[in-house]
Order: structure tokens, then C-alpha cells, then sequence
């Protein structure tokens, strides 16, 4: 998948946790999370600030299956 089909499966609810985190990450690492719809920046902004990705668009594994997420 291209991240614009990804950002497609996200908005019809079709990815599961990981997958939202992948995606996440990657927009992070592009810069394309600050400039997409505001949604998009505050997702992003909540998943660092829980440490689940990184301000550089690692993922933090640890963090994310403490929160739930199975990666």
C-alpha cells in the first residue's frame, strides 16, 4: 500500500491499531502530519506526547503495548 491508500484505509476505519502507528510514524517522518487536515497534527502530536512514536517517526514498541496497542 502507498501512503495515500493507507491514509485511506485509516479515514474508512480499516486499520487496526499497528497499522494507525505505521502510518502515524511514517507521516511524522515525512513532515506530512503537520500539513494534512488538523486531525491529522493532533493524532500525531498525541502519540508523541504518550511516547508511542517518537518526534522523529520511530515507534516505540514498549509504549505502544503498554497502551493497548499489539504491534
Amino acid at each position: 500500500m502507498d501512503k495515500i491508500d493507507k491514509i485511506m484505509a485509516y479515514e474508512c476505519g480499516m486499520l487496526d491499531g499497528a497499522g494507525m502507528v505505521y502510518l502515524f510514524a511514517e507521516l511524522i517522518k515525512d513532515g506530512s502530519a503537520w500539513s494534512l487536515q488538523g486531525h491529522y497534527g493532533r493524532t500525531a502530536k498525541l502519540l508523541i506526547d504518550r511516547g508511542i512514536i517518537m518526534p522523529n517517526g520511530d515507534i516505540d514498541e514498549m509504549s505502544a503495548m503498554e497502551c493497548g496497542i499489539e504491534m
